[in-house]
């Protein structure tokens, strides 16, 4: 979609355009032999909506171009145009990330995704602060949403073993701007947004972001997200070398969690043999409830102390709970009973409780600056991190079985036991970390530069476990995790490079889960070693099309050793085992011509479990693993605009290969091995009423393919993508 905003010169690009206007006249006032100075004309970059040029993250010191790491960043306008109203469905613009389901509800709540054969689950982060809880992240108070891809602990800390995911919040800005969307679509969703911006003053403005949803989801019967969200921005000193930043965010969720639908009748799901159960079957209750209640404050305070040096402080509290009941269906050997008639079959099902309170407190002191020294230039950033981050579970009582549905016909009115108030029963834990890190993009000449960064992280995990009848088990970890990254890169060219590059990041026991254990060669246990991962990554990026349209392609291999794995000669668990992931990534993001715009990305990858080897203690067999569940070897994604007069039309395209869920060197997999390879394709019709007023129409899975989108561990589970479906949104800005 071509932008039509008006730009505001710059203060020294208005400076240059009156020296030339007026350099004429004042020339003719002091003699009229002098000659006339030639007008010089100042355009401004254009604007491109799809392409940023650089990082909001203050620790990427360079230009993406030169940056010497695989990093996509999806921008508000894809978002918009796409009508993508949650996280995971603004990351089906990037390859390589699919999504989990865990097992049976508990496992698997808000937004669980794995990028290149590694969980995400702890790598999720606001405005660059490590973000905590089970919530289904909306897109209603975002900027953009950053990808970095390959091992990122110089950057974040613990964990991050494949990259990790920032979402920049929208912030205050200067000028007035305002804009109103209404949405309606099939599975009766209704949803209504709201971004206004006022400034206040010559250096001051209000941000407000508002959103408030009820909707339905096509292909489910009783599912629902209800939810609202409130945005707070206000800023101070812009435009002076001390800026104030003070926002929140505020999220009030109340759904009907879905819990999946049987396996039986899909390709390897040998338990029972019969027909598919309808797709829209809900096998929960209607008073199962996932209730989320997520707030964050956060304070940031810049000031610039000249010659290209900024400080910052940012400080945040960010505090979340779920509350959840979710009846799920349980179709393992004995799961389904398949007596009498077909329409008296049954399925057993679990009801579950989740009530977990997550929160965090942070604190980040930075600088960034660029200095010479001899005719080598720096552009430095370093920084001090503090924070503390605490989970705690409640145990609830239960108060008997859950009664079986029938499998073709479930009834959720059925009568369900109801959990009981918490029992004192108690399982939690806290981190507290203390980190200091430094990044320096050195350029050597024109031509080469040196892009690299360290951090030490100081990090104490404390567990803390307590049954209902008040029997406490403490564990406690505390380490020194160091973490660096280093790479070259050469411009060939001034719009162009090509660079190599080494990353490591560590994860420590427990610290996915604040989980330590007790039990000796649990990969948990605070007696063994941190898990590292190694990334090498050899990659070039150009800009073409008068730097319009940005191109990327990169090798990259990323190892992780460490893991626990038994070893039979010595009939102990050891840390031999590794799990490597290699592949190919291609990308294209910009403008074609000023009117038509993409995105577009490719990864082509290769996992594998190498020297990994499980006991079972009860039936003392040994088994193998030998490859990476969840990991598809080719993901590709496109997404395309054109704009005609008044007109905008969008389409796209997603495939997904296949995803094995049975990864072991032998045995009988048992149910579903497998999600199958799919694709899907995707359309937008926009309509621009008058300058003020547009119509969107946005139709999803536009040749209603059927396709398994998510498949639980035990594959007797599984949930489908959704199929034809199509919303209409109103947009209104004044």
């Amino acid at each position: 979609m071509a932008s039509k905003r008006r730009h505001t010169p710059r203060p020294s690009a208005r400076l240059l355009a009156l020296l030339a206007a007026t350099a004429p006249v004042a020339g003719m006032a002091q003699t009229q032999s002098t000659a006339t100075l030639p007008t010089v004309t100042v355009n401004a970059a254009p604007e491109v909506p799809y392409k940023a040029d650089k990082s909001a993250n203050d620790k990427f010191t360079a230009p993406l171009v030169d940056t010497p790491k695989t990093v996509q960043i999806i921008k508000k306008e894809v978002i918009e145009e796409q009508g993508a109203i949650t996280l995971t469905e603004a990351l089906r613009n990037t390859p390589g990330i699919t999504l989990q389901m865990g097992e049976n509800g508990n496992s698997s709540a808000g937004d669980t995704f794995q990028l290149r054969g590694f969980s995400l689950q702890q790598s999720i982060f606001v405005d660059g602060i490590r973000d905590l809880g089970a919530v289904t992240r909306d897109t209603f108070n975002l900027e953009q949403v950053e990808v970095v891809k390959g091992a990122a602990g110089a950057e974040t800390g613990r964990g991050a073993s494949s990259g990790f995911v920032n979402l920049i919040s929208k912030q205050a800005h200067l000028g007035d701007e305002n804009s109103v969307s209404g949405t309606v679509g099939t599975g009766s969703v209704k949803r209504i947004t709201a971004d206004l911006n006022k400034q206040l003053s010559d250096s001051s403005a209000f941000r407000l972001n508002a959103m408030a949803q009820d909707s339905g989801v096509d292909g489910r019967d009783f599912v629902e997200n209800k939810g609202q969200g409130l945005g707070l921005s206000y800023a101070a000193g812009l435009g002076t070398p001390t800026r104030v930043f003070l926002f929140s965010q505020h999220l009030r969720q109340n759904n009907v969690p879905d819990g999946g639908i049987p396996a039986i009748g899909y390709e390897g799901y040998t338990s029972v043999i019969g027909p598919k159960v309808r797709r829209e079957n809900f096998y929960g209750s209607v008073n199962d409830r996932e209730k989320v209640d997520a707030d964050m404050l956060t304070a940031k305070i810049e000031h610039d102390l000249g010659s290209g040096t900024t400080i910052r402080n940012v400080t945040r509290y960010g505090k979340s709970h779920m509350d959840r009941t979710l009846t799920g269906v349980n179709t393992g050997a004995t799961g389904i009973t398949a007596t009498g008639p077909q329409s008296a079959w049954t399925v057993n099902r679990s009801r579950q409780r989740v009530d977990q309170e997550n929160s965090i407190l942070a604190n980040q002191t930075s600088i960034n600056t660029a200095f010479d020294t001899g005719s080598v230039k720096h552009s430095l950033a370093a920084g001090v991190e503090l924070l503390h981050e605490k989970q705690v579970s409640f145990d609830h009582g239960t108060a008997g079985a859950t009664p079986p549905a029938n499998l073709y016909n479930p009834d959720p009115y059925q009568s369900m036991f109801v959990f009981g108030p918490r029992t004192g029963g108690e399982t939690g834990g806290t981190t507290n970390t203390i980190s200091a890190y430094v990044f320096d993009d050195a350029r050597l000449n024109e031509r080469w530069s040196i892009n690299g960064g360290v951090r030490v992280d100081v990090y104490k995990l404390n567990t803390d476990n307590v049954t209902a009848a008040g029997v406490r088990t403490a564990l406690e970890d505390s380490r020194s995790l160091v973490s660096w990254s280093v790479g070259s890169v050469y411009k060939p060219a001034s719009n162009g490079s090509v660079y190599a590059s080494y990353a490591t990041s560590a994860t420590p026991p427990g610290a996915n889960n604040f989980q330590l254990s007790a039990t000796a060669g649990n990969q948990a246990n605070a007696a063994l070693d941190p898990q590292r991962t190694n990334n090498i990554e050899l990659g070039t990026k150009w800009e073409l099309m008068d730097k319009r349209l940005n191109v990327a392609a990169a090798i990259f291999r990323t190892e992780n050793d460490r893991q626990t794995s038994y070893d039979a000669a010595t009939n102990t668990t050891s840390q031999f085992g590794k799990t490597r992931v290699q592949g190919l990534e291609l990308s294209a993001v910009g403008q074609i011509t000023r009117l038509w715009q993409i995105t577009a990305g490719l990864a082509k990858t290769s996992t594998k479990s190498l020297d990994q080897f499980s006991l079972n203690t009860t039936t003392g067999v040994v088994t193998s693993t030998t490859g990476v569940r969840w990991s598809p070897d080719l993901t590709a994604t496109l997404w395309s605009s054109y704009q005609w007069n008044q007109l905008t039309l969008g389409v796209g395209a997603r495939y997904v290969s296949e995803a094995k869920r049975f990864v072991n060197a032998s045995g009988a997999p048992g149910n579903v091995p497998n999600i199958p390879s799919y694709w899907v394709a995707d359309a937008m019709l926009k309509y621009q009423v008058n300058p003020k007023t547009s119509l969107q129409l946005n139709v999803y899975n536009l040749f209603d393919e059927e396709y398994l989108m998510t498949l639980n561990n035990g594959g007797g589970r599984l949930a489908l993508g959704a199929p034809r479906s199509a919303t209409l949104t109103a947009n209104f800005r004044f």
